[in-house]
């Protein structure tokens, strides 16, 4: 498990409440006379500390924790149809590159026109993609679905060209022929920003597969 990245900055202001709090006890025990200016001052720095302290109990309670992430099971690779066109190739290993190294995924797979045309990231046990009821409802609909937390779904089971412990799975159409899935490895980690790239993506992806692989690849059976 990854440790969460905000876990300083929640607790920074109880921290810095604590350590300001001390400091003005230590400092009213070791002045000898009291002043009215410093008890005034005193006042203040104990409002301003109980504010701080609160606040980091605030944010212990509203901001939210990084989901945990797991290293995914399965040996890094990348794997190509061998006769697709090098336009193809190249457009595909452009958009896996961005999914790979600016979302959550660690795992890709694009399906089209019943075939694998590519897998890349950490690599499932399976090399072949046979459309379950998850993946046919994505490309009846032409909608995509978000599995926040795979391990919660009975059709999971689906995803088996996936690595076994994927945390969530997004099946995003790419036109009415193929689909692109991406696994990643900690639950609920994909904004809408991401899903909104994600969709920009395959859309352009659909434009050069269909305009690139009508004598290449046979229709898909649904």
């Amino acid at each position: 498990m990854t440790k969460d990245n905000n876990q300083v900055l929640r607790r920074l202001p109880i921290v810095v409440g604590v350590l300001a709090s001390a400091l003005l006890v230590l400092n009213r025990l070791m002045t000898p006379e009291l002043t009215a200016s410093q008890a005034r001052s005193d006042v203040l720095g104990v409002i301003l500390c109980a504010l701080l302290i609160l606040t980091g109990l605030l944010w212990q309670q509203v901001q939210p924790r990084s989901p945990d992430a797991v290293r995914l099971i399965g040996e890094e690779g990348l794997e190509l149809a061998p006769s697709l066109p090098e336009t193809v190739k190249t457009e595909l290993a452009w958009a896996s590159h961005l999914l790979l190294t600016n979302t959550a995924t660690r795992s890709l797979v694009v399906w089209y026109a019943g075939k694998v045309l590519l897998r890349r990231g950490i690599l499932g046990p399976n090399s072949q993609v046979k459309p379950g009821a998850i993946l046919q409802r994505v490309l009846s609909k032409q909608k995509p679905i978000y599995l926040v937390e795979l391990k919660l779904y009975p059709g999971r089971i689906e995803f088996d060209y996936l690595p076994e412990n994927t945390q969530g799975v997004i099946c995003q159409p790419i036109g009415k022929q193929g689909a692109l899935i991406l696994g990643a490895n900690a639950p609920r980690s994909y904004t809408k920003q991401d899903e909104t790239w994600i969709a920009g993506i395959a859309d352009k992806l659909e434009v050069s597969l269909s305009s690139n692989l009508s004598n290449h690849v046979a229709p898909a059976e649904i």
